[in-house]
């Protein structure tokens, strides 16, 4: 028989076992990141004590299903990227780098609802921060009379405890690698602690039908920190990023079970908290100095919703043998591929140009329709001609040249033309009736065209 508890080896980064100490972990390539920890014989639920399994009741996949009914926040940029409100019974994981806001963030979601309706209970417990530290921040964002219940504390046995007399409509944990079950034998922000502690709490959020939002540590990468296990447990995750040099932060959900995974809330950080923006395109915009060589305006879409921001980008003589490459907001694979079709196919030459290309206003660029407008940003600064500043750009670059088509052109030119610009370039395949009167379309369908513009 078994022993009840068993010594085992676990990588903190991934969460790999093993039964004896290794410096390096095999799964994730990690060194120094496997400790000794000892796992409850019960598995994941440790207060749950053994009994006799029972029959399960299965049912057609045809049936009558009640629609889920959404709480909302008070904030419309947090409905929008849960799909349109918080479903009860979710678990939401939110991660982002430390001091970016999660917790300013939480506090008004808190305050928010607690407010709409004086029927819901908001429950927030820190792990982090004593009582009056959290007063401090309400006093500061201005929601210090909410009817928010507040608590300081670690042991999740209590914080179960307490949950179950209460009727709550919404709790927030902050943060789940600050929670500790004295049956789990290690500390707390270990695999086995966050493991157990995150299952415990989502097992009673489901049963009882509140909102569950659990604060994650990141890691270096960027990464939630923990085992991956965690992000497959809840419902959905929402990451929050900026830069710390900007006052925007980007709300992203990366996973969502209720809604979709492409969407993202704008919020700009103020004194008074974090400040959602109705209009991003206009704010991303607004220090945009025309008649300047290597800036271009990318019409881009995220989720649901049309986005203009201002591409820079700046081609120096290099002093080193190697040129450097550098990126900040899209992705350095994909600039290094742009560079390569312009020398083979343009005739340009950039082994002796440092190559820097940054996305103004700290916003993160991932979909494939920004190439163009890359590619005419490092044109214009090679050339040192600047672009119309009444024009956008947008269009995907194939390796043989040729400008593909990309979704949703309509709504791109919509946005722009809202904002003022009266010309675009664009793929050969956008529609005529797309075409709008108070906007002229320029329409490339291979690379060699963008010479044009800068003879």
């Amino acid at each position: 028989m078994a022993k009840r508890d068993t010594p085992l080896f676990v990588c903190q980064n991934c969460g790999a076992t093993y039964p004896k100490w290794q410096g390096k972990c095999d799964a994730c390539d990690q060194w120094n990141t496997i400790e000794e920890e000892k796992a409850s014989h019960s598995g994941f639920s440790v207060l749950s004590s053994q009994k006799k399994g029972e029959l399960i009741d299965f049912v057609p996949l045809t049936g009558t299903t009640e629609a889920y009914a959404r709480l909302k926040t008070g904030i419309n940029e947090i409905d929008r990227v849960t799909g349109g409100g918080l479903v009860p019974g979710s678990a939401i994981l939110v991660g982002g780098d430390p001091g970016i806001g999660k917790s300013t963030l939480l506090l008004q979601i808190c305050a928010g609802i607690a407010k709409l309706d004086l029927q819901n209970e908001c429950f927030y417990i820190s792990g982090e921060e004593a009582i009056d530290q959290v007063r401090i921040r309400a006093k500061r964002l201005g929601v210090a009379d909410s009817p928010v219940k507040l608590a300081s504390t670690t042991e999740v046995k209590d914080i179960i405890a307490t949950l179950k007399k209460e009727h709550p409509t919404l709790v927030i944990i902050d943060s789940i690698q600050t929670m500790y079950l004295d049956s789990v034998e290690s500390t707390p922000g270990s695999v086995t602690q966050v493991r157990a502690c995150a299952y415990e709490l989502i097992k009673l959020a489901k049963q009882q039908g509140f909102v569950l939002f659990l604060v994650g540590h990141v890691t270096k990468q960027g990464a939630i920190a923990g085992p991956r296990i965690l992000e497959h447990m809840v419902d959905t995750v929402l990451y929050f990023e900026g830069e710390r040099g900007h006052h925007f932060r980007i709300l992203r959900a990366v996973k969502n079970r209720y809604g979709a995974t492409d969407e993202i809330g704008v919020f700009e950080m103020q004194d008074k908290g974090l400040i959602e923006v109705e209009n991003p395109s206009a704010l991303f915009l607004a220090e945009r100095q025309g008649n300047v060589s290597g800036s271009c305006v990318f019409a881009g879409i995220e989720g649901s919703r049309p986005l203009l921001v201002e591409i820079q980008a700046l081609v120096s003589q290099s002093g080193y043998s190697a040129p450097k490459r550098a990126v900040v907001g899209w992705d350095l694979g994909r600039l290094s591929m742009i560079l390569a079709v312009l020398e083979a196919r343009c005739g340009y030459n950039f082994s002796g140009q440092d190559v820097y290309l940054n996305v103004a206003g700290g916003l993160k660029i991932t979909e494939p329709a920004a190439d163009l407008a890359v590619a005419m940003a490092v044109i214009s600064s090679l050339s040192n001609k600047p672009l119309p500043s009444d024009m956008v750009i947008f269009g995907e670059i194939g390796l043989s040249g040729e400008i593909r088509a990309v979704s949703q052109p309509s709504l791109r030119l919509k946005e722009a033309s809202k904002l003022g610009f009266t010309s675009a370039i664009v793929p050969p395949s956008i529609k005529k009736e797309n075409q709008k009167e108070d906007i002229s379309l320029f329409e490339i369908g291979n690379v060699r065209r963008l010479m044009n513009w800068f003879n």
